[in-house]
């Protein structure tokens, strides 16, 4: 006969394919006639927006900007101009390794960047960009927990206790975000915005009904052209605060919140005379992961002491370990530029890929971080210098643990000129996510021969002996067709444990 088994069943995410695409992209550039003929070329950089991500066929494709700013100096003329440009780019899986996904995660980056001057009017970029892209599958969690029998069955489950955690929503939502932003005070007034740097954090999140509430902290930094020709770095930190419908959702589901820049405005106030108002407009895609923990009971085992049992395992994979960690690192370095200079205009940093590695029994997170300071010399004349610098952290981890991570450097990048060239100092956050996958065993199907009972003539009615060190009460008393309760008692163990020193006394429950 057929036993009647409990099933359950729940909503959950997985991480379906992992895909990584590097693609190169050129384009040349005329100067617009407004702008002044190109002497030499300062810098270049560059901020990627993705705009759309799509999965059909199981292929994923992904489509964005990189948006270009060019700094030079202008032939026959002091200071600084600015050409901006965009180049768009497509990027597309050639694989199925997406198949079966229903949602995808895309990150682009710029991991090199080149502009040069071909002639006065006219600029050659080229670039090489990294998008990876991660595709989630919907994968219910079924499961069996308990059983059904009569009395008269004779038959023993084991029942196994297992937290986990579930990935069980995953949700999206574009937004806008508009505010007035001041310049520092005792600087003067914008007469032209040259370059920006836009970094966003998540401080705040929370549930709340069927929504979720989210707050954080963009962090604006201008380099500017001021009226009287000077110029000026400023940075605000501007708050928001966005709201989610999350249908469904659990209390005490544990957000991951990750926000993208697909677009910046960044304009001088118009009305403001004085130039020291910028309208700031930040166009943002949010994608958030809800996580639930839970202690599910799996039946993991079961036999009769009456009856021939069969059943049927199947394995069961479940997150047994979720955590996430912020780990913070100051960098502290000099940047030798071989020239006295005068004055820095700006310092910017920027974190490279991070690699996971283990190091005995701590994990070990690499970036290489770039640092650039854009700055006059005794002369006037703007000069760059940049210089690339490892920096690490460890995490105390679980050795089985699947390590995701990424840095940023989340503050304004501070700097003083001295005997050797500029000194820099700034935070690195590590930002990572650690999973550890369990692997079980749960019965999915099991039958009972009603039609005789076990035929247990020859074995011993009574056994001595101690428990193995692989052993549990479980398998000794499977083992010599007895219960745990009838081993507890025929040794008068009231606690439920069972001493490994200990010689036992095991009956045979009969038939």
């Amino acid at each position: 006969m057929e036993l009647e088994l409990k099933k359950t069943n729940l909503d959950n995410y997985e991480i379906c394919g992992e895909v990584t695409l590097t693609q190169e992209e050129t384009t040349e550039v005329i100067v617009p006639d407004y702008c002044p003929d190109i002497a030499r070329i300062i810098s270049a950089d560059s901020k990627v927006y993705l705009h759309s991500r799509e999965l059909r066929d199981g292929k994923a494709s992904v489509s964005g900007t990189v948006r270009v700013t060019v700094l030079y100096t202008p032939d026959g003329e002091s200071g600084i101009r600015t050409l901006e440009f965009a180049m768009p780019f497509n990027a597309e899986s050639d694989s199925r390794t997406l198949a079966d996904c229903v949602f995808l995660e895309a990150d682009t980056r710029t991991e090199f960047l080149e502009s040069r001057m071909l002639n006065p009017r006219k600029v050659f970029t080229h670039c090489k960009l990294v998008t990876r892209l991660t595709g989630y599958q919907k994968v219910p969690l079924c499961f069996c927990s308990d059983l059904e029998a009569e009395e008269r069955l004779c038959v023993e489950k084991r029942q196994e206790q297992q937290r986990v955690t579930l990935l069980t929503h995953i949700s999206e939502k574009d937004f806008t975000f508009t505010e007035e932003m001041n310049l520092s005070p005792g600087r003067e007034g914008a007469a032209e915005l040259l370059n920006s740097q836009i970094c966003s954090s998540v401080t705040e999140s929370k549930i709340v009904g069927s929504k979720l509430i989210f707050k954080g902290v963009f962090s604006v930094t201008l380099l500017y052209r001021s009226m009287d020709g000077k110029y000026y770095t400023s940075t605000s930190e501007l708050p928001f605060s966005q709201i989610m419908e999350i249908e469904g959702a659990a209390e005490g589901c544990v957000p991951s919140l990750r926000l993208q820049l697909t677009g910046a405005d960044l304009q001088i106030d118009g009305d403001d005379a004085e130039g020291r108002q910028i309208a700031v407009t930040l166009y943002l895609h949010a994608t958030v992961l809800l996580r639930e923990e839970q202690e599910l009971t799996l039946l993991s085992d079961l036999y009769s002491t009456s009856f021939e049992t069969s059943y049927e395992a199947t394995p069961l994979t479940v997150t047994g370990f979720y955590e996430t960690f912020s780990r913070r690192h100051t960098v502290r370095e000099v940047l030798e530029i071989g020239v006295v200079a005068d004055t820095i205009l700006s310092l910017t940093a920027s974190c490279g890929a991070v690699t996971v590695s283990r190091e005995g029994e701590t994990t070990v997170l690499r970036t290489e971080v770039s640092v650039r300071a854009l700055y006059l010399d005794e002369g006037g004349v703007p000069l760059v210098v940049e210089r690339s610098f490892d920096t690490s952290s460890q995490l105390e981890l679980p050795e089985d643990c699947k390590v995701t991570a990424y840095a940023v450097c989340p503050e304004e990048v501070q700097g003083s000129l001295g005997d050797r060239g500029i000194e820099v100092r700034f935070p690195v956050d590590f930002r990572a996510e650690a999973v550890s996958r369990l692997k079980k065993v749960c019965i999915s199907a099991a039958k009972l021969d009603t039609e005789s009972t076990k035929d247990t003539a020859g074995a011993p009615s009574l056994v001595l002996r101690c428990l193995g060190k692989q052993e549990s009460a479980w398998d000794l008393a499977k083992k010599y067709n007895t219960t745990i309760a009838m081993i507890l008692a025929a040794n008068q163990l009231e606690d439920g444990e069972i001493p490994r020193e200990k010689l036992l006394l095991i009956p045979r429950k009969r038939a």
